[in-house]
């Protein structure tokens, strides 16, 4: 697999994102929202969550 640097710190900072974030939704109440989005970078989807009060 041919990775360049953009996608390995896209990579990374999702990883870094997914343990992050129960921490932080568990300390603000409010709704989550999930939606999936086209990365042009890494092509291919990507799914963004916010959370709204």
């Amino acid at each position: 697999m041919n990775i360049s640097r953009r996608g390995f710190l896209v990579s990374s900072g999702a990883a870094v994102a997914v343990r992050a974030v129960p921490q932080i939704a568990s300390k603000t109440s409010g709704r989550r929202i999930l939606t999936l989005v086209y990365d042009k970078a890494l092509g291919m989807m990507r799914a963004v969550e916010r959370v709204v009060p």
